[in-house]
């Protein structure tokens, strides 16, 4: 039996996956490393260089989807990228890069992909007699505010269609980023057209580092709650996910530093472990917490079913059993105590203007 660094050898500092393993799901072949490939590795002195974030440019033909999940309270979200450099390692939405030919693993945080045409579409999609306005949810796989967001602005121009079409949106994300946007999420929450949904997941700087690498610290999350609260937009604060045997015992103190902050409301989500999710957290846990990992993933199969991953709605978000119930417990004894409730916010519909498109018959009246 080796070292933990012999069995992942491709663990970077920095970031999240301890692996960067092909999918199988889609009976995907093996990558062979070849020789060419070491030799460009063994001149590089820095392992993280060779983990360098790439950004792959795509003009999708449409842009909004849909959905018909009971679990989900909206039918239709926006992800202005794929892929997620902040590198989390229970991230369910990991799988999705699989559909890439690209590895759930590292591929995930480090070969990104940006949507630039994004706002044109959703304006043309507005544009349409047929379309009907509803809340629509950005960062619900990918988080719209990772920081290619910086470079790209692709969050900021939806927005921007957003509060030009008077249509509601909702916001999730694990960044501060989202304060750069203050002035026209302040003019949307004026006209009650918007909500943000920040994810704590620690208060431990060093507990959140290993879970969320590229994550902005819990401590300017934190303060992103209460700048948001402070301009009057609406903020949930999102215990996603809670990790049993790892952050759990934090629940209470999550909450409190969130009410202390301005925080409207309080939700949470157990940690759910989809396909390659799975192994790459066991993975984690090894190199991370190899004397936890045993109990941990036993709370997991005991919230999931036995299994460690349930893809039944209505249980998927909530978890079953003694452990989900109990997870359940404290967070409505201590938002009671903190005085948050669970989220009740009813975003304005009849406001929506449709936009005008540029040399369309429209403009001539």
């Amino acid at each position: 039996m080796g070292t933990r660094n012999e069995q992942y050898p491709d663990v970077q500092k920095g970031r999240g996956a301890p692996s960067n393993g092909v999918p199988q799901r889609f009976n995907l072949q093996d990558r062979e490393i070849d020789g060419d490939w070491l030799d460009e590795r063994d001149r590089i002195d820095d392992a993280a260089a060779r983990l360098r974030t790439e950004v792959t440019i795509e003009f999708p033909k449409s842009i909004i989807n849909y959905n018909t999940s009971p679990d989900l309270p909206f039918d239709r979200s926006i992800n202005a990228y794929r892929g997620c450099e902040h590198g989390c390692v229970y991230c369910y939405a990991r799988p999705t890069h699989a559909y890439h030919d690209l590895s759930p693993g590292l591929d995930f945080e480090c070969k990104l992909f940006a949507k630039p045409n994004a706002a044109d579409l959703l304006r043309q999609t507005f544009a349409k007699p047929n379309y009907q306005p509803a809340s629509l949810a950005i960062g619900t796989n990918t988080d719209p505010y990772q920081p290619i967001e910086k470079r790209y602005r692709i969050t900021r121009q939806i927005l921007e269609v957003m509060l030009e079409t008077r249509h509601p949106v909702v916001i999730t994300t694990k960044s501060n980023r989202v304060v750069e946007d203050i002035g026209l999420l302040a003019r949307l929450a004026e006209l009650q057209l918007t909500a943000v949904a920040i994810s704590v997941t620690s208060l431990d700087p060093q507990t959140a580092r290993l879970l969320e690498p590229r994550a902005p610290t819990p401590v300017r999350r934190l303060d992103a709650v209460q700048t948001l609260s402070e301009a009057g937009i609406y903020v949930q604060v999102n215990i996603a996910p809670v990790v049993p045997g790892i952050t759990d015992h934090e629940i209470e103190s999550i909450v409190a530093a969130a009410a202390k902050r301005g925080a409207s409301s309080i939700s949470f989500i157990p940690m759910r472990l989809p396909h390659e999710v799975a192994p790459l957290f066991e993975q984690w846990l090894e190199i991370h917490y190899p004397e936890r990992k045993s109990k941990v993933m036993s709370i997991v199969r005991q919230m999931r079913g036995g299994r460690r991953n349930d893809p039944a709605f209505h249980s998927r978000m909530r978890g079953q059993g003694p452990w989900a119930d109990l997870i359940r417990t404290r967070l409505a004894i201590a938002s009671r105590k903190a005085g948050l409730a669970k989220a009740k916010i009813k975003l304005r519909t009849d406001l929506f203007q449709r936009p005008l498109i540029r040399g369309s018959q429209m403009e001539l009246f």
